[in-house]
């Protein structure tokens, strides 16, 4: 096996010439040719890459390429200097020539990228950074996914994501005057389960991969008076109920429930005790949500103690909805250091997996229910398998801005965790729970999963 090239649909190697004559060969790369020359005419692929073949090869081979491209509507280049990014070792085309399939101007792009490469290298301006951006444009070319290039520049590098260290679950902080109050609304109004109760904090179970956690504004890193940027979606199968529910238990309410026949999603937005607000949320099928809905299926109903004409209700999922001013480059940071799967696409928002029932919602402030502010009186959490690996690759890489170079320690070890700040200043905390006599009910809960 001469060298490795992946693709969005096939992830395993191709068919490469070294144990097989040149006509046994061409007739396995004639289909190669074939099929991924359909993807690109389809679509699916930008650009497509055929196996390697030294230049003797590729000279019988060539009119035969060319021919079962064209059956699609799609060019053959022929590549003598393949571009070196750290997608592949070095040497996988080394010596070897090698078809870029494509249409339109994608050849174009091809050989820009090559000579920004060349232009970087030669005024010594090639980092790592630029590096891995080069490698990301090819990767863009080639039609990855953004999941797919960060495990290909994972094998080859030191490069890695957050969700290479494993994240249990989400969880967001929320900061009160009045926690006795707060927690009363989440446990007995709302039903849900009480995990945790620490002297400045209460911790709260959603599902067993996402919680929230109610702050004592003055024990926490935020005042309650600041800018409540963040909005938390319950998602749930039982959206009618628990409207009649809201309105029986006189919930405040901020937008009321509307269904909508054909939307991609229905729902009604409340308003906790001090001022947070609460989307009860479904999501239907729908163009926005093909890749979100078959990840909800799988969701289980997690029941709360909160019922209604003798029903019990329950949520499958929560949505951490946080607003920004340039949305187009907080997705690049979700995807390219984060590391998460984007899974719902509104256009203005984006919905990203971070736990199997944990979502991160990106939203344009300028559309969403509440504005971009400097402050705010939230912190974004994930609950990590490897902290401590995540806590060294941060302080030795910094892909993002860290709060303190040490990692904080909770009272009587219940808890270790760090924090760092997302280009537009969300709080990011990265927490462990431990054994321990305040944490049963929560690590049982967690382990539930």
């Amino acid at each position: 096996m001469k060298a490795k090239f992946y693709s969005l649909i096939f992830f395993s190697s191709f068919l490469m010439l070294s144990n097989c004559t040149p006509k046994e060969g061409f007739i396995r790369e004639r289909g190669v040719i074939s099929a991924f020359s359909e993807l690109v005419n389809a679509g699916v692929k930008q650009m497509a890459l055929s196996g390697t073949m030294s230049p003797e090869e590729m000279d019988e081979f060539m009119p035969l390429a060319i021919a079962e491209a064209k059956e699609y509507n799609v060019q053959v280049y022929r590549e003598s200097d393949l571009i070196k990014t750290s997608l592949f070792p070095e040497n996988v085309a080394e010596g070897q020539d090698v078809l870029v399939l494509y249409q339109g101007t994608t050849l174009d792009a091809y050989l820009k990228l090559k000579q920004d490469q060349a232009e970087l290298k030669g005024k010594e301006a090639y980092s790592l950074e630029a590096n891995f951006e080069i490698s990301r444009r090819f990767g863009r070319l080639l039609s990855y996914t953004p999941t797919k290039i960060n495990d290909l520049l994972s094998e080859n590098t030191e490069f890695r994501v957050m969700s290479d260290f494993g994240v249990n679950a989400t969880n967001v902080f929320l900061y009160y005057k009045d926690l006795e109050k707060a927690t009363a609304f989440y446990t007995e109004t709302l039903g849900l389960k009480l995990l945790a109760e620490y002297d400045n904090a209460s911790v709260i179970g959603v599902t067993p991969t996402s919680l929230i956690i109610l702050v004592d504004e003055a024990k926490g890193m935020h005042s309650a008076d600041e800018p409540k940027s963040v909005a938390v979606a319950f998602l749930t199968n039982q959206l009618a109920d628990w409207y009649d529910y809201a309105l029986d238990q006189k919930i405040p309410i901020k937008y009321t429930y509307k269904p909508k026949e054909g939307g991609a999603h229905d729902g009604f937005v409340a308003i906790d005790p001090e001022g947070y607000l609460l989307e009860f949320e479904t999501f239907k099928q729908h163009e926005e949500n093909e890749r979100f809905i078959p990840v909800l299926e799988k969701a289980a109903d997690v029941m709360t103690s909160a019922s209604i004409n003798g029903k019990e209700l329950g949520f499958n999922a929560t949505i951490i909805w946080l607003y920004y001013q340039d949305l187009l480059g907080m997705q690049g940071f979700y995807e390219n250091t984060m590391g998460l799967a984007l899974v719902g696409d509104q256009g203005w928002t984006k919905i990203y997996q971070a736990s199997p029932t944990g979502f991160v919602g990106l939203v344009d402030e300028l559309r969403g229910m509440n504005d971009y502010s400097d402050t705010k009186a939230v912190n974004i959490s994930f609950l990590m398998d490897d902290l401590d690996g995540w806590f060294a690759y941060s302080m030795k890489h910094a892909p993002f801005e860290l709060r303190s170079k040490e990692m904080g320690l909770g009272p009587d070890g219940k808890y270790r965790a760090f924090v760092g700040y997302d280009p537009e200043k969300y709080f990011m905390e990265f927490d462990k729970f431990y054994e321990h006599k305040d944490n049963v009910t929560l690590l049982n809960f967690i382990k539930a999963k």
